[in-house]
C-alpha cells in the first residue's frame, strides 16, 4: 500500500484508541462500589447476554521497558498464592450477582505474564468459572503467554486447564531488539511451540503478537521478523503500534535514551508488514489484526459481525459483557465500565473485607451507548448503516446523526483523501482509510472536541 506523506502529516495527531467508549481516561475516581453492584444486577437483563471474563495476572519475571500494562516484578511464591486466593474470592463475590442461566462465551487471561505463575493456579480459576456457568459451543478460552517462560509440559497443563487459544507475545524475533527493551527471547523455537499446540488439537488456535516502533528496529529487521512469522503460519497475527506514553508509564523514558524509530520508519514498518501479510494470504482485520481466511474473524468480517474490547478483536458470537477480576482489570458492562484498584495490597484488603476493589468507573448514558455502537461498528467492521443504528435505539436517522455530531464537510474531506465512501444512508472505510481509522472514528465523538485528555498519536 502506498500512502501520501501529506496524509500522514495531516492525520498523525493524538486520538483515543477506542477500546472502550467513553475511553478509559474518562473514568472518574468517585465511582462507588454500590454503583458497581447495581451494574452487575442490571447487566443480567442487558445485551450481550453472554458472559466474558477477563482475568488479570500482574506478575512478570522482569518488566519490559515498552510495557504499558499494569505489571509487577514477581518476587515471592507466597505473594502469588495470596493474590490468587483473593482473586478466586473476588470471582465468587462477582458470580453471586450474575444469572447462572447465562453462558460463558469468552475467558481471557492477560497481564503481566499469566504463564509466569504455576499453571495449577490457572486451572483452579477456570474450574471455578466452569462450575458456575455453562459454556456456549466453541467458546474462546484464551491466555497471553510470554514464550520465554513456556515449556511443552507447561502447555500440557494449559490444555488440561481448558485453554484453546494461545497468544504468544513475540514482539520481535531480533534478540538485539529484545535485549534493548529488557525482554528475553523464546525458550523454545516458536515454530515448534505452534506445531505442538496444533498437534494437540487442530481446532486450537495460536496468535503471534508483534510490536513495531521499538528501539533498534528498522524496516528491514521488522520485515525479517514478519517473514519468520509467515513461515510459522499462526492462525492470527497482530502488529501493535508501540504507544509511547512516558507521562503515564515512567519506565518508558528508558526507550527515549536508546532512541526510537522515526515516524516515517515506523509507518514503513506497518506498511511493509501489511503488504507481506496480505501477499501471504492473511486478511486484514480492523486496526492491527490479521487472520487466515478460514479463521472465524474473517468469516465475521464478511458478515459485519466483528466486535472489539480491551482484549482485542473477537466475533459477536463470542462477545459477552466483560466481568473482570484482578488488579486494574476493567469490567465492560452494557451500562458502564468499572476498574479495580491498581495496587495489590489495597486490592487484597478490600477482598478480605468482602468489598469489591473499585477504584474508578463511569456509567454510560443512552446517548453514549449510541455513540459507542457507531464507534464499535466502524472500528470493527469498517461499515455503518445509519438506519440500523436508528432502529436499535428507536429514533430517527437524523437524530442519530445529531447525537454523533455528523459533519458532512468533514466527511467530504475524508472522502477527498480516499479514506471513506459515504452516502446519506451508509458509510464505509476504504483500505487506505484503515490506516487512519482512529481519526475517522474520532469525528463521531462529540466529547473529543475541546478535550484536554492526552492520547498517543494515531500512527
Amino acid at each position: 500500500m502506498q500512502v501520501d506523506k501529506n496524509l500522514l502529516e495531516k492525520y498523525n495527531i493524538p486520538v483515543p484508541r477506542y477500546t472502550s467508549y467513553p475511553p478509559a481516561n474518562h473514568f472518574t475516581d468517585d465511582f462507588k462500589e454500590s454503583e458497581f453492584k447495581d451494574l452487575l444486577v442490571t447487566s443480567n437483563t442487558e445485551e450481550p447476554h453472554n458472559i466474558a471474563f477477563y482475568i488479570h495476572i500482574p506478575f512478570c519475571a522482569q518488566i519490559c521497558h515498552y510495557c504499558g500494562c499494569n505489571a509487577i516484578k514477581m518476587k515471592r511464591a507466597d505473594e502469588v498464592k495470596t493474590y490468587i486466593t483473593a482473586l478466586k474470592k473476588e470471582i465468587e463475590m462477582l458470580v453471586s450477582e450474575v444469572d447462572k442461566g447465562r453462558k460463558i462465551s469468552q475467558i481471557h487471561y492477560g497481564g503481566g505474564t499469566p504463564n509466569a505463575i504455576k499453571a495449577h493456579y490457572l486451572k483452579e480459576i477456570n474450574d471455578i468459572l466452569f462450575s458456575h456457568f455453562q459454556l456456549i459451543e466453541s467458546p474462546e478460552i484464551a491466555i497471553e503467554c510470554n514464550p520465554a517462560h513456556l515449556s511443552y509440559s507447561y502447555l500440557d497443563e494449559l490444555f488440561d486447564a481448558g485453554f484453546n487459544r494461545f497468544s504468544f507475545g513475540i514482539q520481535d524475533f531480533d534478540e538485539c531488539v529484545l535485549q534493548d527493551v529488557n525482554r528475553r527471547p523464546s525458550a523454545l523455537p516458536v515454530g515448534d511451540l505452534v506445531k505442538y499446540v496444533k498437534a494437540k488439537n487442530i481446532k486450537f488456535a495460536v496468535n503471534l503478537d508483534f510490536i513495531y516502533g521499538l528501539p533498534g528496529q528498522s524496516v528491514e529487521s521488522f520485515c525479517e521478523s514478519i517473514q519468520q512469522a509467515i513461515e510459522i503460519k499462526p492462525d492470527r497475527l497482530v502488529t501493535f503500534s508501540y504507544a509511547h506514553v512516558p507521562w503515564f508509564k515512567e519506565h518508558q523514558k528508558i526507550l527515549d535514551e536508546k532512541g526510537l524509530p522515526s515516524a516515517d520508519d515506523k509507518l514503513e514498518m506497518f506498511l511493509a508488514a501489511y503488504d507481506m501479510l496480505l501477499k501471504a494470504g492473511y486478511i486484514s482485520i480492523g486496526l492491527d489484526h490479521y487472520a487466515l481466511p478460514e479463521d472465524e474473524l474473517c468469516q465475521a468480517l464478511d458478515k459485519h459481525q466483528l466486535h472489539r474490547n480491551f482484549q482485542g478483536y473477537c466475533t459477536k458470537r463470542t462477545t459477552g459483557q466483560v466481568y473482570a477480576v484482578g488488579v486494574s482489570s476493567i469490567s465492560q458492562l452494557s451500562g458502564g465500565y468499572v476498574q479495580n484498584t491498581k495496587d495489590i495490597k489495597p486490592y487484597i484488603e478490600a477482598i478480605e473485607k468482602g468489598e469489591f476493589p473499585v477504584e474508578k468507573g463511569i456509567l454510560v448514558s443512552d446517548e453514549q451507548k449510541l455513540i459507542r455502537m457507531v464507534i464499535n461498528e466502524l472500528m470493527c467492521n469498517k461499515y455503518i448503516q445509519w438506519q440500523t443504528i436508528a432502529d436499535e435505539f428507536a429514533i430517527g436517522v437524523d437524530e442519530v446523526k445529531k447525537k454523533v455530531a455528523y459533519d458532512e464537510n468533514l466527511l467530504n474531506q475524508f472522502k477527498e483523501d480516499l479514506l471513506i465512501e459515504f452516502s446519506k444512508d451508509e458509510l464505509s472505510i476504504t483500505e487506505l482509510g484503515t490506516m487512519f481509522i482512529r481519526n475517522i472514528v474520532a469525528s463521531f465523538d462529540p466529547a473529543l472536541s475541546g478535550s484536554k485528555k492526552r492520547y498517543s498519536n494515531s500512527l
